[in-house]
């Protein structure tokens, strides 16, 4: 390994010295020996690196080209483009008002937030895509993020280190200058997306920190960077619930990273747990093998293979997540190193992400068709048990024993197989039964009313406006995006609602 690959990985401060002196008589600035070499490839940081018998003068040109170039990171983020800022934020508009006066209505009417813990505010809506940086402790997940932004050796870069060094959730987001945010401060304010972590507690806002500053990549997402998994500490330890808000964070992220370094393999209870709750979450995943140029080719090819090895029972599906090997730092690769086709990598890696940038609207408007498709299953479903309560019932029956054999033994009453009748309901999309006697343990059944009688002169019935909106409303916006065309009125507010729009495929 040559002595300027040496000389990069040491603390800035320490180069600077080096650079300034332009003389190696300091030890920490002259050659190293094989021990100190072994060491290093280890992951150890030396305090003083070994001396050589006579002191060796550097010239300022000998350190040159120790950053690696980031011009393609650019290039590939197409950060130089300017976006279309007023069609953008038009269909944000549309999209809220569709939101707030077709799914809303009935998610209120039902109380669906009690079902899935999941609200939709205005902030996340409007909220740029989120990408979430998972994996054990000291992989390089901070260090990719200043190499992303071009923050290493700056005043507002991340703290890195070969020990646990995040112990914070950090929020990464544009903003007009560069400032740290509080938890708290995030959690009170509406307009931003983190107001519900405020259910997780003080203990777990206090570890909850953003940082905002002017970044034209920071402009189209936002990264979130997590606690390294240490296996050896149990969760009550950190003082908050640590999956649950990993769960938060995981069902709002438009693409997951899971870090790995070759020295980190091992899968413990806690990243087990992880990746159970990534299930379902598969197609936003991102394996990254991280720092691959401490390794011989040979070496790097076992390791990829004990990767696999190591995550094979934890991930379930037919087609395997995609890997990414590389070494995601500011430096420039390690000498003798398969340098082109980690360049290739990164290249992919950087693509990737700007699908997710480039079809931000497009995941947001699926995103709200898919809750509004659960709300109307949870409508259809609390509609479905207040009718069967109120036949069931008599003027002998006692309320309480009818409901609760309606609520164990939903299949006798054909609750869930007469939602699979209507139209548009997959069996795949229906909820847990066990969570309905929860959910009416805590709203009595009386406190709903059947669907038919949720129909006002005015504003219309609410199922048919929640239909509307999915049939008809949503998939229009989507067309609009993806056609180029400004998002204008639907058709409904169009002819003023005077009139359905015609069913194409029906025969007149």
């Amino acid at each position: 390994m040559s002595l300027s690959v040496y000389f990069q990985r040491l603390p800035s401060k320490l180069r600077a010295d080096c650079t300034n002196s332009c003389d190696l008589s300091n030890p920490i600035c002259s050659k190293v020996d094989t021990t100190g070499e072994q060491m290093l490839s280890l992951g150890f940081y030396l305090p003083l690196l070994h001396t050589t018998n006579a002191a060796v003068k550097l010239s300022k040109q000998d350190f040159t080209g120790v950053l690696r170039d980031r011009s393609h990171i650019d290039e590939t983020l197409r950060l130089a483009t300017e976006e279309k800022a007023g069609d953008y934020a038009a269909a944000l508009q549309r999209l809220r008002k569709i939101y707030h006066t077709s799914i809303k209505p009935m998610e209120q009417a039902y109380k669906y937030n009690e079902l899935r813990q999941h609200e939709i505010s205005d902030g996340e809506i409007t909220s740029k895509p989120m990408v979430l940086f998972l994996g054990p402790w000291s992989v390089g997940k901070s260090s990719m993020i200043n190499y992303l932004l071009g923050l290493q050796d700056s005043p507002y870069q991340l703290y890195t280190g070969a020990e646990p060094t995040t112990s914070e959730f950090t929020v990464i987001m544009h903003g007009e200058k560069i400032r740290s945010v509080e938890g708290i401060v995030m959690a009170a304010d509406s307009s931003r997306s983190f107001s519900p972590l405020e259910k997780f507690g003080q203990n777990f806002l206090e570890k909850l920190i953003g940082i905002e500053m002017p970044h034209k990549l920071l402009e189209r997402v936002t990264f979130v960077d997590t606690p390294g998994i240490i296996e050896n500490r149990k969760q009550q330890e950190r003082g908050y619930p640590f999956n649950d808000v990993c769960q938060w964070f995981i069902d709002r992220a438009d693409l997951i990273f899971v870090v790995f370094d070759p020295t980190k393999l091992d899968v413990g209870l806690e990243l087990e747990m992880l990746f159970r709750q990534l299930k379902g979450r598969e197609s936003q995943i991102r394996i990254i093998l991280n720092k691959a140029d401490n390794l011989a080719t040979q070496d790097l090819m076992r390791v990829y293979g004990a990767l696999f090895w190591s995550l094979a029972p934890l991930i379930n599906v037919t087609e395997p997540p995609r890997v990414y090997v590389s070494s995601f730092w500011p430096y420039d690769y390690a000498p003798d190193t398969s340098r082109e086709l980690f360049k290739r990598e990164e290249i992919s890696l950087l693509e990737d992400l700007n699908q997710v940038i480039e079809n931000r609207m497009e995941n947001k408007i699926a995103f709200i068709r898919q809750h509004g498709i659960r709300v109307r299953i949870h409508g259809l479903l609390v509609d479905r048990y207040v009718q069967t309560f109120k036949e069931k019932m008599s003027f002998f029956s006692d309320p309480e024993l009818v409901f609760k054999e309606i609520v164990d033994e939903p299949d006798k009453f054909y609750i869930f197989k007469s939602i699979l009748a209507k139209t548009n309901v997959s069996k795949f999309d229906l909820p847990n039964r066990d969570a309905y006697r929860d959910f009416f343990g805590i709203n009595p059944i009386t406190n709903f009313k059947p669907l038919s009688a949720q129909c006002s002169y005015m504003g219309g019935c609410l199922l048919d406006k929640i239909e509307r909106a999915i049939t008809n409303e949503l998939p229009a916006l989507l067309s609009s995006i993806n056609s180029g065309k400004q998002p204008g009125l639907s058709s409904c507010e169009a002819t003023g609602c005077g009139e359905k729009p015609k069913n194409r495929y029906r025969k007149n």
